[in-house]
């Protein structure tokens, strides 16, 4: 079934000078904390901005002007989408514990992973220049819609140069990460005897490999068409500005996958380590997230419903909107059922898991509401969408990645962390989260446009609102990472298998040495195995 593994001789040797030691590392665990520190920082960043945006929003005027507002939410969206969430869980908790999972010593091409890393650093490196050049911070939003972006004198060019860097890292991730499943699993580990976290991480991989070059092309477009003068979306020269829309979105939203898929996967593994049950329903949910990859390339024509479509294309792209919805409920259904008889331990991975299936499922809900047509003419553009928008991200990708951080934080540090500050920043989290986007849902019913840098009066209260709800959930969010940045330095020694699990990942010491495994495990039976066969 698979290949030779790679051997302990065949590891280059590692250079020398502790900068030069972790830079030029071709560890895929070494890459993964690169990573996870380099997301984290990104992560406080962007979280600190979204802050400023909700003071300006009480008082207009006060702290940012209108350049300046819409400058601050620019960036918090280009940091959170393309330096956070899309790149999030895979590059990070992906790297780390794919070779573990499958029973492999490294990922396929240990050199492309280290290449992907710096691709992240130089395309980061590249976005946050343009803050500081000629012209200043761009101010499009995360989308870049043209013909605004084309006409800006903002740093556009310069933003959209990183982005199409960060494209090839995630390329390479994803071409990394199916050449690994394929050729690395452990002797006996078939498909459906390998873990849910490495499937999402499949599924991902191929929506990586085949979705990001529309967008690459996509932003080549646009420094052509600021450069040039071409024409693509300047319907002055015969382009057409929905021509944009129609590629961004054939990739961005595909890409909402790239960010949830492996969320699911995370969530996956900690339902059944914390409710001591096998996963109900195991081909089901490995097979949905392969179902969401692929229905999730047919759906992008639902961000377009205002801008210009007929009847008929409205219809199909509603229809395939609420198909997708199908696997997506199928892992919900049997995460519950999994939970149904178990004997439940609420720890932090557990309640930041259960957290994600909460939230995620009222951005799940609240999404059919946007794909069903009448509803969305009526919320299109306004407050609900940044509500629905951030229930799925933050509420969904986010609370993974903290459930994640904390589930593998003893395997990955070797330290465990305080429980009790760990929950308390939890219930922060999770009551501020609320606070702030579910009162935008109300916002948007009201009528209250997004990106609007002033507003009637009427609106204040709410702003008020969700304002508060920001202050609680910035603070839960100190709480969380300060613990385990703590625990980096006072915390208890970890076990090798704190939580009971299951899979190949708890076998080997925490933190796992450079090769993982002192022998290739041969696995001989599914990876949930608490029942009859249970290894404990």
């Amino acid at each position: 079934m698979t290949d030779p593994l790679p051997t302990a001789t065949a590891q280059p040797p590692r250079p020398r000078g502790f900068l030069a030691a972790w830079l030029l590392s071709t560890d895929h665990k070494r890459i993964g904390i690169m990573y996870l520190a380099a997301l984290t920082l990104v992560l406080a960043a962007g979280a600190a901005l979204g802050v400023l945006m909700r003071l300006s929003a009480v008082a207009p005027g006060a702290l940012l002007n209108a350049r300046h507002y819409n400058q601050t939410f620019t960036l918090h969206g280009v940091l959170m989408i393309f330096l956070f969430v899309i790149p999030g869980i895979p590059v990070s908790f992906g790297n780390f514990l794919l070779p573990l999972l499958i029973g492999a010593r490294d990922v396929a091409f240990p050199r492309l992973n280290r290449l992907s890393w710096w691709l992240y650093l130089t395309g980061a490196a590249v976005i946050l220049s343009s803050l500081f050049l000629k012209g200043g911070p761009l101010d499009t939003g995360w989308t870049f819609y043209a013909p605004y972006s084309v006409q800006t004198r903002t740093q556009v060019s310069f933003a959209v140069v990183g982005v199409f860097i960060l494209g090839f890292s995630s390329i390479l991730t994803g071409l990394n990460f199916v050449t690994t499943i394929h050729r690395l699993r452990a002797p006996g580990m078939g498909w459906l005897r390998m873990p849910l976290f490495p499937w999402t991480l499949y599924a991902t991989g191929w929506v990586q490999l085949l979705a990001t070059p529309v967008l690459a092309v996509t932003l080549v477009f646009i420094v052509l068409e600021r450069f040039f003068g071409v024409g693509f979306f300047d319907p002055a020269k015969g382009g057409d500005p929905i021509l944009f829309e129609h590629l961004f979105w054939i990739y961005s939203h595909p890409a909402v996958y790239i960010m949830v898929l492996p969320a699911m996967g995370v969530v996956s593994e900690i339902v059944p380590t914390f409710a001591r049950r096998t996963v109900y329903g195991y081909r089901a949910v490995a097979f949905s997230a392969v179902c969401i990859a692929a229905v999730g390339y047919l759906v992008w024509g639902h961000h377009m419903f205002t801008s210009g479509m007929s009847d008929t294309s409205r219809t199909l792209f509603s229809l395939l909107t609420f198909l997708v919805a199908v696997p997506s409920g199928v892992k919900i259904f049997n995460w519950v059922a999994t939970l149904h008889g178990g004997s439940i331990r609420t720890d932090a991975p557990m309640l930041f898991a259960l957290t994600f299936i909460f939230l995620f499922s009222i951005g799940g809900l609240t999404g059919l509401i946007i794909g069903s047509l009448a509803p969305n003419l009526h919320v299109h553009a306004t407050y609900f969408i940044v509500g629905h928008f951030h229930y799925v991200m933050f509420g969904g990708a986010g609370m993974a990645f903290l459930a994640a951080l904390h589930y593998w934080f003893p395997k990955i540090t070797g330290r465990l962390y305080d429980e009790r500050a760990a929950r308390a920043g939890w219930v922060l989290l999770f009551v501020g989260f609320n606070l702030l986007y579910f009162t935008m849902f109300v916002l948007g019913l009201q009528g209250m446009p997004r990106r609007y840098f002033d507003y009637p009066a009427r609106y204040f209260p709410g702003h008020m609102t969700a304002t508060v709800g920001s202050w609680i959930l910035a603070l839960g969010l100190a709480v969380v990472l300060g613990n385990l940045l703590r625990a980096l330095r006072r915390g208890a020694p970890a076990p090798a298998d704190p939580w009971g699990g299951t899979t190949l990942e708890w076998t080997t010491s925490s933190p796992p040495p450079p090769e993982n495994f002192e022998e290739i495990p041969v696995v001989t039976r599914g990876p949930y195995a608490y029942g009859e066969g249970a290894r404990r």
